[in-house]
């Protein structure tokens, strides 16, 4: 990664770029085809828009259940039983940063609602500004009218305890048949996820910077062309200003 901050280069994808303004810088650099996330991950509400540095998180099937049946006083000790199980190996809340964005890789496990309204807004309090898993994410009633920033493949309902354990955090892990290392940045909206090996991520701002300005100053035009109210997505002066050393 030399000597570039994911911190630092993530403020400037985060402003004014969309996620196709990337894959097109990606495609510049022939990296597009490695570094599309499925289309099965999907943002959970229209206006997702997040862009940071991976924080992961590599989350296994499990191979043994809870004890059962529970005693009534347990009913809300499941999570703490699982934890004095060691089915939490690593410490997520260790690796938290403003601005990072939680990848969090399944390898397949079945349903199972790994985040849910109250961890998924955790982390976003904890200084996340985005959560991608190639798994599930439950209470998806509220995590929409939360806006809490997640994509993932499917709605699970069940928890976490005797279905997956969490094997480790901060390595490589597959996530949507992409390879996320920390630190690589990650991008979402409507239209999908996107990671930017960090050692192009350079290079990828300057082709997205000049495709994203030329793109709104074309819409403007045609925005004035059929009456249409100005508004931010055709604000290219502001893009440009913005980006103004990559021009």
């Amino acid at each position: 990664m030399g000597n570039i901050d994911p911190y630092k280069i993530a403020e400037r994808f985060r402003k004014f770029l969309r996620v196709t303004d990337v894959t097109d810088g990606l495609d510049a650099v022939g990296r597009n085809d490695l570094t599309l996330m499925s289309n099965k991950i999907r943002p959970l509400w229209m206006g997702i828009r997040f862009w940071g540095p991976a924080v992961t998180m590599q989350v296994v099937p499990t191979n043994r259940h809870m004890p059962f049946p529970l005693k009534k006083e347990d009913a809300l000790r499941q999570h703490a039983i699982w934890r004095e199980m060691n089915g939490w190996r690593a410490d997520l809340n260790a690796e938290m940063k403003e601005g990072c964005v939680i990848i969090t890789s399944t390898g397949g496990a079945r349903e199972c609602g790994y985040w849910g309204s109250a961890n998924a807004m955790g982390m976003q309090a904890a200084g996340a500004h985005g959560i991608v898993t190639d798994g599930y994410c439950r209470d998806t009633d509220e995590v929409i009218m939360q806006k809490t920033p997640v994509a993932c493949a499917g709605i699970g309902r069940p928890i976490i305890p005797g279905r997956v354990e969490l094997e480790n955090v901060q390595v490589p892990v597959a996530c949507g048949g992409v390879l996320v290392r920390p630190g690589d940045i990650v991008g979402c909206d409507w239209d999908g996820v996107v990671v930017v090996p960090i050692e192009v991520a350079e290079d990828v701002l300057v082709f997205a910077a000049r495709i994203a300005v030329d793109d709104k100053k074309g819409r403007a035009k045609l925005y004035e062309k059929l009456g249409k109210q100005p508004d931010e997505t055709v604000d290219w002066q502001a893009a440009a200003e913005w980006f103004k050393d990559l021009l």
